[in-house]
């Protein structure tokens, strides 16, 4: 079994519109290419924008609430890919594992009524955060975004959060993140993309009880680390591995971190290509690298970060779901 704890289904209008790369994923796709490579189970949410947005700024690339299509954030998102995963496509769907997306600043209540309604018609797994892109302080989630702390603890399951190390960005911090995971030790939370390499968060993660990371889009992330671009931890504060080898890195992560570590690929975000400041930036990965990348460990290393700590980090109340 492999469990790419990881992908976007659906599409971002944001992204389409502005002309960044990627845009879009469906479920059948996903499968069939990851399927072939010997993933067998998924977990899944959806893109980022949503269409409560104001999406007549998307074009500019900004990002602006009200005067959108919806009211509710998250709201027409959430519902489309359950039903994608669970009425369209209910045999594919059958090896997915859905997570919901929210936006902890926004609208909170309203998005938490609508989470009740979908956990009463479908089921979904965890809570999936990028707060980046929506311009949603993390911190916000221990404020207006408490409601979902709580549908959390009431359901039992975790938080799987975009995590950042870059001074630009003002919404994703990593350590944000993990002060969030020390306050409610009743809950489980995974920073995503190994916290950009950052030794002293990846160290903070191993020490709670109740947090995770996982790899996602690492091979690009690989390259940031070599040329040293701002997205990656600098060099005095990043973990040490030669990431011009993105399977020695993943073992050595797995070495150092061995129950604290989930692989997943971020499908199809393993690549980005937009224009920025009017130079066209291309950080190019395939699915096929990113599984390489894993399945170079031995089977033992990668049964434990593509099953066994996912697995633990989920605390499936029936794992017959994995059958």
């Amino acid at each position: 079994m492999l469990i790419d704890c990881h992908n976007h289904l659906g599409a971002d209008l944001l992204f389409y519109l502005h002309g960044d790369f990627p845009y879009a994923q469906q479920l059948v796709q996903m499968q069939t290419e990851g399927g072939a490579l010997g993933v067998t189970h998924w977990i899944v949410f959806p893109f980022v924008s949503y269409v409560a947005m104001d999406v007549t700024r998307f074009r500019s690339g900004g990002v602006a609430f009200g005067n959108g299509l919806e009211k509710i954030p998250y709201a027409f998102e959430n519902r489309r890919l359950l039903d994608e995963c669970q009425r369209l496509f209910p045999d594919e769907g059958r090896r997915t594992l859905p997570f919901v997306i929210v936006d902890p600043l926004r609208h909170t209540d309203a998005q938490a009524a609508e989470l009740v309604k979908l956990r009463a018609e479908y089921r979904f797994h965890g809570i999936k955060i990028q707060s980046t892109i929506i311009q949603a302080d993390i911190k916000r989630l221990a404020h207006e975004g408490r409601v979902f702390l709580d549908l959390a603890r009431q359901w039992d399951i975790p938080f799987l959060i975009h995590s950042s190390v870059a001074a630009s960005d003002l919404w994703a911090q990593a350590h944000d993140i993990l002060d969030l995971a020390e306050a409610n030790p009743d809950l489980r939370f995974c920073a995503a993309h190994s916290c950009r390499y950052d030794k002293e968060c990846l160290d903070r993660v191993n020490a709670l009880p109740n947090a995770w990371f996982d790899n996602s889009a690492h091979c690009i992330h690989c390259v940031g680390a070599v040329d040293d671009l701002p997205y990656i931890a600098p060099r005095a504060r990043r973990f040490d591995s030669d990431y011009t080898n993105p399977a020695r890195v993943i073992a050595d992560l797995a070495a150092a971190y061995p129950n604290k570590f989930m692989w997943g690929s971020d499908s199809p975000f393993y690549s980005y290509a937009a224009e920025i400041n009017g130079q066209v930036v291309r950080l190019i990965s395939t699915y096929e690298r990113e599984v390489a990348a894993l399945t170079a460990s031995p089977a033992d290393v990668v049964q434990r970060i593509a099953n066994t700590n996912t697995r633990a980090f989920l605390k499936l109340p029936d794992e017959r779901l994995l059958a």
